[in-house]
């Protein structure tokens, strides 16, 4: 009985592609497991698809200096141990990893063990977490296709999609945000953890976009801001996040890959704000850049983010939606999970 595990976890991004993949996988796999963190948001997700869950500890680097980098060491040995026991239970023909710190004890434990694991880096450039997988893994799939060129063991796929985000109409997706659809929709999204700057200065900037447009906000985990007018609905976290993409005419984003690429695939004309260097590795410019060369999506750095260019940038962003759509149709995107689902059939054990 052919058997893989799946693994990542610590944001929506490293989990989400696993969800895209779960029904192509189910044709050649007849066991399906996920390893993923304690506490990571990851847990619940995957418990709702039904596949068994298994934990093991894990530790992210911080990058500024604190004396919590100085327990990684240990926390990645328990976390190896605790894998390499999960292994050794489960016997996987096959491990694919989405990365992110969660995934590094699992491809560690499978190495030692001679078995195969791939990789999936979402990102325009590779991550810390992925640079050092990559030593465990027999290949590295990539979203962009110029980040398999800097690597040597790099193949360039796409990334997985969720098929639900092309079966869900306007009228329902609207109907479950409680949306009229009298008024152009607004996606606002900071990504699965939020984001307080973009947060800020939509929310002070609603008077100004609320005559003209509906607002949904997904605003994170814990950011509820308790506001209560006409046009505008949000929440913290969504698991119908096909029907927010369906319901809005444009999005406005952070610039993570999963939610940029979904959102190009369904041709919505989006505003970028990426996480500014700083406070990450700079990918998320990376990314956004990339889609704005395309013709794709405009961006809007934080460092410039204010109430007044926020709004000015919306109203741009729709009164040119008719180009962006044209530009969609010269670089469509397309969802790579049966292609990714092909290449881990291939480590079946015969």
């Amino acid at each position: 009985m052919a058997t893989i595990i799946l693994t990542g976890g610590g944001t929506a991004g490293h989990i989400m592609p696993h969800l895209a993949l779960l029904p192509y996988l189910k044709k050649d796999f007849d066991n399906i497991y996920y390893i993923g963190s304690e506490t990571g948001m990851e847990k619940e997700i995957i418990k709702k698809t039904g596949v068994k869950y298994f934990s093991v500890p894990c530790a992210k680097l911080v990058r500024s200096f604190t004396f919590k980098n100085l327990k990684i060491p240990f926390t990645l040995f328990k976390g190896i141990n605790k894998a390499g026991k999960i292994l050794d239970e489960l016997k996987p023909d096959v491990i694919f990893s989405k990365g992110g710190y969660v995934s590094l004890p699992v491809l560690i434990a499978a190495k030692k063990r001679h078995i195969p694991a791939i990789t999936h880096e979402s990102d325009y450039t590779v991550g810390l977490a992925n640079k050092i997988s990559a030593k465990y893994c027999e290949k590295i799939l990539t979203a962009f296709p110029e980040t398999a060129t800097t690597l040597k063991n790099a193949v360039h796929v796409g990334l997985p999609l969720r098929h639900s985000i092309y079966s869900v109409t306007k009228y329902e997706s609207l109907k479950q945000f409680g949306l009229s659809g009298k008024k152009p929709v607004i996606l606002v999204t900071g990504g699965s953890l939020g984001a307080s700057a973009i947060n800020s200065a939509l929310r002070n900037a609603l008077d100004m976009i609320l005559p003209s447009f509906d607002v949904l906000h997904v605003c994170g985990k814990g950011n509820l801001s308790g506001i209560n007018k006409t046009g505008y609905k949000e929440i913290e976290f969504t698991d119908k996040m096909d029907m927010a993409l369906c319901a809005a005419d444009v999005c406005v984003s952070r610039a993570g890959a999963n939610t940029v690429f979904e959102m190009a695939s369904l041709s919505k004309p989006m505003l970028l704000i990426p996480l500014p260097k700083g406070v990450s590795r700079g990918d998320q410019i990376l990314n956004a850049e990339y889609f704005k060369k395309a013709g794709l999506a405009k961006v809007l750095y934080q460092e410039n983010l204010t109430p007044n260019s926020l709004t000015v940038a919306i109203k741009e962003l729709y009164e040119t939606r008719a180009g962006l759509s044209d530009n969609f149709k010269a670089h469509p995107v397309k969802d790579a999970s049966e292609k990714i689902a092909k290449i881990l059939a291939q480590y079946k054990k015969t």
